[in-house]
């Protein structure tokens, strides 16, 4: 068993230096033709027989919530779509759960200077390694400052990180080891844990923010870095099935705030998640190779997108969202160098977004291949948004991107209820897709966006897309191409699902 918990380190590790980079954006497209549709290190985790902890004497009890179910896969790996929306929590389970205070049963300081990285993983450890359900409470009135860790599972029983106090990172990038810069806290192989309270996360990103080499950043806060800038992500729960988390304050990643990486049934609910327009990379909550996802009743304020969904990703709902700011709710970027994206099922609903660079996107690379399909975007509120409403298959970070023969295929993609207003930089409504693989089945109803200052109404642009509006729209859509192209057929068959 200690052999394989450090085996299972040491993969993750290496994952996460191949698969955790950083991923500066900003919006830029290929010139077009105007004319609508012309052609301190931690230490390893110990095992679980080896992990220490209180006698079961001194634990309190208390009792969790039960995570989401999973759902099934599909032939050839591809998970199968589901009917039911999102998953949902299961009905209480059992009886009381022990629970391990970091403070008073493992020696953590709180006060927010000393190391307290080892009294919380070694509660995490002794929690996981009990057969019942645990709590590991770190209380309110405190602040732990915790280094980069891996809690590591899979657990004996359900574990839930119950925090009300506060849990800061380091702030000084020189204090991080320089093989620990992808990551901050990372859930491996976790299934079942719950992370919730009333408490605060805080990534202490700005002096990241500020590093010499993120100095050219785009709109909304993006920039083009590559390896050389990693920033640490400051949540990523990784091949962890049924997670929940719920009620905490996330503030100031360095990038990301939270990521899920092949992970079946998550459900994020209650969140507050916060960083400065200007801090480039600091995605709310990425989803990549996830399926079965519930997003509610979540507010983010951050400098790039609040929601995006990356390849391998199905079955998602996101409902009651607040986002601003930043670039958004996203789907991709998708294909980037010539790699094959799948994104399907996926509901966005009851949103509101504000000031933002995009309101509802599809962005994919020149080159790529597999399918977005099966998307709704419904009863979204746009507040003085740059761009409503986008799809563009042209995204590039530079000026040198060419045009490619392949692309991923858009298809089955509705917008009804979208109201509001936008910024007149830009056409409220942009359909950009490829020259080689159309956009088909593209709906619009009840559609409505004005400007936020002047009275022209500025003309959708379209390129290459097929659909209808259901409805009257403001402004008119009419530059849809009905029906469907010549090849579809064959076009279809690029779908993923």
């Amino acid at each position: 068993m200690e052999a394989a918990g450090r085996t299972a380190i040491a993969v993750l590790l290496a994952l996460a230096v191949l698969c955790g980079g950083a991923q500066g954006r900003y919006h830029h497209h290929t010139a077009k033709h105007t004319r609508h549709n012309s052609a301190h290190t931690h230490a390893h985790a110990p095992s679980h027989s080896q992990a220490p902890g209180p006698s079961s004497g001194s634990r309190r009890h208390a009792s969790p919530p039960a995570p989401p179910p999973s759902s099934g896969s599909g032939a050839g790996g591809y998970p199968t779509p589901s009917d039911a929306p999102a998953p949902e929590p299961a009905a209480g389970g059992g009886g009381a759960a022990a629970v391990y205070d970091v403070v008073k049963d493992f020696g953590a300081v709180g006060d927010g200077v000393a190391d307290d990285t080892d009294a919380i993983k070694t509660a995490w450890d002794t929690a996981c390694q009990d057969d019942g359900d645990g709590v590991v409470l770190a209380a309110s009135g405190y602040s732990f400052l915790v280094h980069t860790t891996v809690f590591t599972g899979p657990c004996q029983g359900t574990v839930t990180i119950q925090l009300d106090g506060t849990m800061v990172a380091p702030s000084d990038p020189d204090r991080w080891p320089a093989n620990s810069k992808r990551n901050w806290l990372v859930f491996y192989n976790a299934h079942g844990t719950t992370l919730r309270g009333a408490g605060v996360i805080d990534g202490k990103g700005q002096k990241w923010w500020e590093l010499p080499c993120k100095e050219h950043k785009g709109q909304g806060g993006s920039s083009g870095h590559g390896s050389s800038c990693d920033s640490p992500v400051m949540l990523r729960f990784f091949t962890s099935n049924n997670v929940t988390v719920h009620g905490l304050k996330i503030q100031n990643s360095p990038e990301f705030h939270f990521r899920f990486d092949s992970c079946r049934g998550v459900h994020v609910s209650g969140l507050s998640i916060s960083s400065p327009q200007t801090s480039p990379n600091t995605d709310g909550i990425h989803i990549e190779n996830t399926q079965d996802v519930l997003i509610s009743d979540v507010s983010v304020s951050n400098g790039d997108d609040c929601v995006s969904i990356g390849a391998g990703t199905l079955n998602v709902h996101i409902e009651n969202v607040t986002c601003g700011l930043g670039h958004g709710i996203s789907i991709g970027s998708l294909g980037k160098q010539g790699t094959r994206a799948c994104v399907s099922n996926v509901t966005v609903r009851n949103a509101v977004i504000r000031h933002s660079d995009n309101g509802v996107r599809i962005k994919t690379w020149q080159g790529g291949s597999g399918s977005v399909s099966e998307v709704s975007f419904q009863d979204v509120r746009m507040e003085a948004v740059r761009n409503p409403i986008i799809i563009d298959q042209y995204y590039c970070l530079s000026k040198s991107c060419q045009n490619a023969t392949t692309a991923v295929f858009v298809s089955g993609v509705s917008y009804a209820g979208i109201r509001g207003t936008y910024d007149a930089r830009s056409a409220p409504i942009h359909f950009g897709c490829s020259d080689a693989v159309p956009c088909t089945n593209i709906t619009l109803a009840d559609v409505e966006l004005l400007p936020a200052s002047g009275q022209t109404v500025d003309d959708p642009f379209c390129w290459n897309v097929y659909g209808n509006a259901a409805t009257p729209t403001v402004p008119p859509v009419a530059c849809l191409m009905d029906g469907v192209p010549g090849n579809y057929a064959d076009k279809s068959s690029l779908k993923c699902y």
